[in-house]
């Protein structure tokens, strides 16, 4: 069953939100920019499936296939998988593994690396934010070393279930126990930024629309 609260989130702008957090005293919830969306036109939000690995030039191939598509199997429908693979070699997500994830109900992929088969990914329709593009894959390079457990992306900390929201200005992390809160501040700060517009185009000074509504 969807989470109702993507639809809702769907409708907030990622810069909303920053500033809703922001106002709340937190810091260090915004991933690096040099991740970005296949798809920027698309937002990506839900709550996330983490995962870590490290470059291992000396593994089988038959076991780097075997810890892949255990990781596969491993995550669950309505959520993000994200990724700290620790290199900017190899592709985390590629054609078959996209689709496996889109057709188990994985809502996109974020990864702090590679992507291959973008035309591919595109046109399924797998939401996928990354930080390159590259042919090689996982096979005989690469294996996991947590899966479900806290990562770090830039100066982030991801635990698992942390809800990911991003649009095409960034992505930010919300903590899990704060979601609700954050929502419901979200949805009446992009009301108050709709006075102070209407305000602005009949004509209200920019200074006034502000102080009148405490919004800009």
């Amino acid at each position: 069953m969807t989470d109702p609260r993507i639809a809702t989130l769907e409708g907030i702008y990622t810069s909303v939100i920053h500033d809703v957090m922001r106002a709340m005293g937190r810091r260090n919830f915004t991933l690096p920019s040099h991740i970005t969306p296949l798809q920027p036109e698309r937002v990506l939000t839900g709550p996330a499936f983490t995962i870590e690995g490290r470059i291992d030039e000396t593994a089988d191939p038959h076991q780097t296939l075997l810890d892949w598509t255990g990781l596969l199997s491993r995550a669950p429908a309505g959520h993000v998988w994200i990724s700290q693979p620790h290199n900017q070699t190899v592709a985390q997500m590629g054609e078959l593994s996209a689709e496996t994830l889109h057709r188990k109900g994985v809502l996109g992929c974020v990864l702090d690396g590679g992507l291959r088969d973008a035309d591919f990914i595109l046109k399924l329709g797998f939401r996928s934010w990354r930080s390159f593009h590259t042919p090689r894959d996982v096979v005989g390079m690469w294996r996991p070393t947590a899966v479900n457990q806290p990562i770090i992306i830039g100066e982030c900390l991801i635990h698992p279930g942390d809800w990911l929201h991003g649009d095409r200005d960034g992505m930010v992390v919300i903590p899990n126990e704060i979601l609700d809160e954050v929502i419901a501040a979200s949805v009446d700060a992009m009301a108050k930024e709709n006075l102070v517009r209407t305000a602005i185009l009949e004509g209200v000074d920019p200074q006034e629309a502000y102080l009148r509504h405490g919004k800009f």
